[in-house]
């Protein structure tokens, strides 16, 4: 392993700490959201209403957590349920309005704290660590991606 992998390990490590310090919540913080329901909400908003087992998958979570997550989210009518006109047994997952502008607020405050952090960057690195943050990802994913085809 070389020194690169792990001063990288490091510092993801370091850096996962340090984001839960960033307090998820909207700017007035009158609802506190948990990061596994922040991303949720995200997921619906950016791909559009779909299954439970959907979201299982993308989160790599077991049906029976993800749908205690979505209860709660269900329960604080952040996100409703209806019926798939495809298959009656199965559900669709979609954001209420208060699920949109609750999460149209979270993000705007995150991404002003990710301002504040970065204010004294260039532009040109931060748009260096954006494409590399997506290029980690997508790396990520692929790994994934790999290991449950290679599970079944």
């Amino acid at each position: 392993m070389d020194g690169a992998t792990e001063q990288i390990e490091q510092q993801m490590t370091i850096l996962l700490r340090r984001v839960q310090s960033i307090h998820i919540s909207t700017s007035s913080g009158e609802i506190d959201l948990e990061r596994s329901a922040y991303g949720i909400l995200c997921r619906l908003a950016d791909e559009g209403p779909q299954r439970l087992g959907s979201l299982a998958s993308a989160f790599g979570l077991d049906p029976s957590t993800i749908t205690r997550q979505v209860q709660a989210l269900e329960k604080a009518a952040l996100v409703t349920r209806r019926a798939d006109e495809d298959d009656r047994r199965a559900s669709i997952l979609d954001l209420t309005e208060e699920g949109r502008t609750v999460l149209e607020h979270t993000r705007s405050y995150r991404r002003e704290r990710l301002q504040e952090i970065m204010d004294e960057w260039p532009v040109a690195d931060r748009e260096e660590f954006a494409r590399l943050l997506a290029k980690m990802n997508d790396s990520i994913t692929a790994l994934v991606e790999r290991g449950r085809s290679t599970a079944s």
